[in-house]
Parts: structure tokens; sequence; C-alpha cells
């Protein structure tokens, strides 16, 4: 039996009937029955679906003013996405069951694995014209492949001549400033086009922290043959100014640095250009309607930064943190082709195969430098460095899968789907290192690893009872998948392909509709057991080394629920407890050993909640609030060192007329700044919450 401690009893105040929002502002204030294509690749009710989803609408986040990842997932029950880490203040670390892990999760951009064969490739994400934003929990269906364990989000854009047709400009503290603008283009013979293009300049309290990043969006379809052709171009620049993390000293975080210091080299950034094609092509067979898409991306980034090492010496002349200066290119390449195919009795069958190919190369040259813990001198740039030691890397990548996924509705009660794949995996890795001090020391290593392995889903849902538009449905789920080793792309030398991870969940629900389609709920209980898990240990002369020797458990349950109080007026609430445990394993932290069995995972709250309110209407005032709790949670793998329960609001108000809007949009409102992100570069080093955001928008209907 759980139990919660005072702290712990705070979230309480947020168990309002609330919900994530649907667009009540609409003109028709009938409730509209959500469709998800995650889970299946099929469009179907949300209701029918044997697994637990969340439906985001573009109406939704644009009425808020979501800004990133962080505060589209807001009001999702049990997912946390705090932004920055490792990637950047212009990227997130979202967690679901209780997982804080930037590798453990799938992201997906309008069916595309986004971020390849490698890792969610969260800085280039573009939230402008989204249609909706699904959300998974659990392992990724066989249709994609061995590439989550706890989750997927499915960002979705509006389809070809379709688009928010809105233009808006904002202002915000620090001298910032976004614009964005959405069209659906005329039509050429037929081929239907829309452009989306997007920018923004982002200040922070340090100075030496910003994001500067633009986007451009085209899609078009159109006929070509007995099919339709589609094409989309996406290409994304970014420019990142990296903060520092914070570093750990026994059970908190260190006091002798004060809050936003940045001591990052001189010349220190994270640039990324990004070009991002697609080709896909459908068409009516006798045997199904068969759906074949190719994508490409190559990504370069640059990434120049430093870390303060934990010992904080600062003796004026010691060199007290470490730089590297990182050069990497990645090329991912996605193709799949699939049948979808009405059967009798009311079965849909869906086979298809895809491959998932990525190349990445890196250079990174490292060394170390001296500054004041003051904060006060900006540290040298890497030019001036002597270059200690350069570690490279290529890694070659390609998931092969042949799937099948077969779904029956015998009645209007029952929905029953499984899933096959044979996931054949192959990776080969050339790691090198070049000591800048001893040449004895250079070393390279060539590692390969092939995998051939089932994995596959099975589900049931169940309508108990039905008035009208209110019912009952009860399901559940298991899932049985694995996933290669991550490669973080960090400074270090990593020798080795580990062996992948895997996994086995179970999750069960009932999920419902009430007061004549206006009010629906969702409760849902899950349990993930991992084996194989990639642990930092040391070898016999006491060097760091990786290996697959742990194992965890993660059980909770989950609420969320949806109220249209009135026709303007929408509430949201979520309310979650997770309990995720390493099962056993031992690790080196902080130079020692650590049994982990039976200790909490690290930044893994017990308890998370969120509510909000969403006041909207086509003309007039308009208005939004969000309170989202996270728990107290441990900072390290001994549990010795807990960290404070939080809770940050974001608010706006606003007023519409007619094709104008304006709205005041503000973020973190309370300025809570706790660790919320373990970096994997900086040992004991801790990325905290952004800052409180102010924006002025203003907004223009284009349509």
């Amino acid at each position: 039996m759980c139990r919660l401690t005072a702290p712990d009893w705070r979230w309480l105040i947020l168990l309002i009937p609330v919900a994530p929002w649907q667009p009540s502002y609409a003109a028709d204030a009938e409730p509209v029955e959500a469709v998800q294509v995650t889970a299946t690749r099929i469009a179907q009710p949300l209701a029918d679906l044997p697994a637990s989803v969340t439906v985001i609408t573009g109406d939704e986040l644009r009425a808020r003013g979501v800004i990133d990842l962080a505060t589209a997932l807001r009001l999702v029950a049990g997912v946390e996405s705090p932004s920055g880490g490792d990637a950047g203040p212009a990227s997130a670390v979202p967690s679901f069951w209780g997982l804080h892990e930037f590798d453990a999760f799938l992201l997906v951009v309008d069916g595309i694995p986004w971020g390849g064969a490698f890792n969610p490739a969260i800085p280039t994400l573009n939230l402008n014209d989204v249609e909706r934003i699904e959300v998974l929990k659990g392992a990724a269906p066989v249709v994609y492949g061995a590439t989550s364990f706890v989750g997927v989000i499915h960002v979705i854009h509006y389809a070809a001549g379709h688009a928010s047709d809105t233009a808006q400009v904002g202002f915000g503290d620090h001298n910032s400033l976004h614009a964005s603008a959405a069209k659906a283009l005329p039509s050429i013979g037929g081929f239907q086009q829309s452009l989306a293009v997007d920018g923004q300049k982002l200040g922070f309290d340090d100075s030496r922290e910003g994001i500067k990043s633009g986007n451009l969006l085209y899609r078009g379809a159109g006929a070509a043959g007995d099919g339709i052709l589609r094409v989309d171009a996406d290409i994304g620049l970014q420019r990142q100014l990296p903060p520092s993390p914070v570093i750990r000293q026994g059970a908190s975080l260190t006091t002798l640095t004060p809050l936003d210091a940045n001591y990052n080299p001189a010349n220190a950034r994270i640039d990324e250009n990004m070009v991002h094609l697609v080709v896909g092509y459908a068409i009516p067979t006798p045997a199904g309607q068969w759906d074949t898409t190719l994508s490409y991306t190559h990504s370069h980034i640059t990434d120049i930064r430093g870390f303060l090492r934990p010992t904080l010496i600062d003796d004026g002349s010691s060199q007290n943190a470490d730089s590297q200066q990182q050069d990497r290119t990645t090329q991912d390449l996605y193709f799949d082709t699939h049948l979808n195919k009405p059967l009798a009795g009311n079965m849909t069958l869906l086979a298809g195969a895809d491959l998932l190919y990525g190349l990445g190369k890196q250079t990174s040259v490292n060394g170390a430098y001296y500054v004041p813990l003051n904060g006060a001198a900006i540290p040298p740039s890497t030019t001036s460095l002597h270059v200690d030691e350069i570690n490279t890397v290529s890694d070659t990548r390609a998931f092969f899968g042949q799937y099948v996924q077969l779904q029956w509705k015998p009645d209007g009660r029952w929905n029953l789907s499984g899933g096959l794949r044979l996931n054949e995996t192959h990776e080969n890795n050339n790691s090198a290192h070049v000591d800048g001090f001893d040449p004895t020391q250079d070393m390279a290593l060539n590692s390969t690893k092939n995998v051939v392995r089932l994995a596959g889903t099975l589900g049931a849902s169940y309508r108990v009872w039905q008035r009208g538009l209110d019912e009952t449905v009860v399901y559940a789920d298991y899932r049985n998948t694995f996933k290669p080793s991550a490669i973080d792309f960090g400074p270090d030398y990593t020798a080795g392909v580990l062996n992948p991870e895997t996994a086995q969940s179970y999750e069960a629900g009932v999920k419902g509709v009430l007061l004549d389609g206006h009010f629906n709920y969702e409760v849902s209980a899950f349990l993930l057991q991992f084996q194989n898990l990639v642990l930092q240990t040391t070898d016999a002369d006491g060097n760091p080394i990786l290996q697959n020797a742990g194992g965890e458990r993660m059980q909770g349950v989950e609420f969320e629920s949806r109220y249209r109080i009135l026709r303007d007026l929408d509430l949201a609430l979520s309310a979650s407890y997770h309990d995720a445990n390493f099962t056993k394993g031992v690790a080196t932290e902080g130079g020692a050993d650590v049994e982990l069995a039976g200790r909490q995972l690290t930044l893994s709250p017990h308890v998370l909640a969120s509510t909000g309110f969403i006041y909207g209407a086509k003309e007039g005032l308009n208005a939004t609030a969000v309170a989202n709790h996270i728990g107290r949670r441990y900072l390290d793998l001994a549990n010795a060192a807990p960290t404070a329960d939080y809770t940050t609001f974001d608010a706006s108000i606003g007023y519409r007329h007619g094709r104008y809007g304006v709205s005041l949009n503000g973020y973190n409102l309370s300025n809570r700044r706790p660790p919320v992100t373990e970096s994997e570069f900086g040992d004991s080093s801790y990325y905290l919450l952004a800052p409180r955001r102010i924006f002025l928008n203003l907004t223009l209907a284009l349509d």
C-alpha cells in the first residue's frame, strides 16, 4: 500500500474535474468524437482503442499559446516534459510511466520517425500549423519497429491543401520575438499545396543563453495515375547558445555557483542545419489500399560547450572544466510500404515492411580550462585550448521489419487487435581515440551487432454500456518489444555495440463518456518489466565502461478527464501515481558503486497532476490557465539526494474581434527553477526548469 507524505498531499488542490481541452469555441458546440491513427495506423475512435491515447488538438495548442513540446504536453496524464537538456534549450526530455530518458520514447512527425534510427530530434520539431498531437502510452506499435518502450508522440500537421490559415507575431521579455504564418496555397491543376513558415529569437535570464531558429514546411498532394502522390519538404535552421547545468555536491545542488551563471567556452554554440524530404504514393488495388512512403533527412550539427568538474576547484589557476568541440552529421532514410485490406467479418488486415537506416559520424576535440566559479569571467574559446584528446565515431544502423496487424470487430461491443513484427537490426560502429598527451594510449575499435527478434502486441476492448452518446469501455493490452542501445554522441570514447534492451508491458483500464458526450474520462493501470538495462560501471583498471547489467520495474495508475461545462468553457484534469524502481544492477556514481535493486529511478516522481481551464469564443474575451504539479523525486541513483516537489502555472488572456486577436501569455509564472534533467555529458550536473517567460501576441486570420 502506498502512503503519501505530508508534502505529497499538496497536489490534491489541483483535483478539479477538468481535462485536456477541446475547441469549445467552435460554431458547433456538440461534442466531436476524437479519432487517432498512431496506435494502429488505421483511423478509429479513441473509445474503441485497447490502449491509452490522448489527442491534443491544434486549436488547443494555439489557444494556449503553446511555444514548445514542454508546454504542449502539460495536461497529458502521467507525462512530464521539461524543456532543455543536453540537446540545448530548444529541446526537451519527455517522461512516460516514470522513465526520464531522452531516448526511451518515439517521436513521429506526419508518420515519419523524427530522429530516424538514432534519437528523437526534438530541437528541430516544428509545432507551427499542427492539426493535432497524439500521445500513446507504452511501447510503439508494430508498424514502427524497435524504437520505443514507454510512449509515442505523434505530431500531425495539416494535410496539403489545408492549414490553420493564421499569421502571428509575438514580443517577449529578454528581447524575444517570434513570428509564424500558415496558409493553404492555391491548387495547381488539382495539386493541393500548403506552406507554413516560422522563426523565433528567444532570450533568457542568462545573457549568454539563447535560441534562434527558422522553419519552412511545404506540403503538396494530388492525383497521379490511379493514386495520390504526396510530397513534403521541411527545412530547419537552429542556432542555440546553451546554458550551464548546476553541479550536485552531496545531497543538494551547490551554492558555490550563482543561478544562471554560464561557464561554457566563449565560442559555445549548438548549430544545426536540417533538410527533410518525403515522397509518398497511395493507390487502391484488388489486394487493398497500398501505401508507400520514402523519406530522407540530412542534419549537420556543430556542438561546442564545456562542463564544470564536480570537484568545483577555484584556486585561480587549476583547470576545473572540460570542453568539447564536436562536428556531427547524421543521415536518416525511412521506407515503408504496406497494404490495408478489409476482410469479411468486420476484420481489417494491415501488412507491410519497412526500413529505418541511419548513418552518424562525429568528431569531438576535447580540452580543459579554468573559469572562476563566480561566473564573472567568460572562459576562453576552445580554439585556444590544448587538444587533450580527439574521439571519433562512425555508426551505421539498419532496422528492417516485416509486420502484420489484424483488427476484428465482431459486433458493436468488442474490438480485438493483435500485431506481430519480425525485427532484423544491423549495426556497425567504428570508434577511435587519439590521446593528446600519450600516443601509446591511442586506440580504435570496430564492433558489429546483428539481432533478429520478434515483437508483438495484443489487445482487446469491450463496450460494457452505451446509451446515446454516453458509454463505458474496458480494455487491456500486452506488448513485447526491444530497442537497440542508443548513441548519445557525447564527447567520450565509447567502444562496442551493446545488446538491445528489452521490455514487456501490461496495461488495463476503463474509459467512458457521460453527460450526453460532454464529459469523458479514462483510468488506466500499467506494469512494465525492463531487462538488459545499460549501466555505467568500471572495469578492472577503474576505467568507466557501459554494459547490459540492469533491470527496472515501472507500475502505476493514471487518470484523465474532459469536461465541457459551457459552450465556451472547458476544464481539464489529469493525475497519476508512478512507482518506478530498479530491480537489479550495480552502477558507478560519484566514484563509488551503488547497488540499485529496490531504489527509485532518478528524477522519477511518484505523483504528477495537472489542471486547467480554457475559455474561448470566436468573438470577445478569451482566457486560459494551466497548473502542473511534479512530485518529490531523487537526483541520484543511491536515493540520497531528494529534491522537493513543485508546481508551475501558465496563463493567458486575450481578445478576438473579426480576423484580429491579441493575447498576453505567461509561462512558469511562479518562476520556479528546480533541477529537472540530469546531464549525460557533465558529471553530477543538472539542468534547471526554464524561467518565467511573457509574450504579447498579435494574430491575424488569413482565411
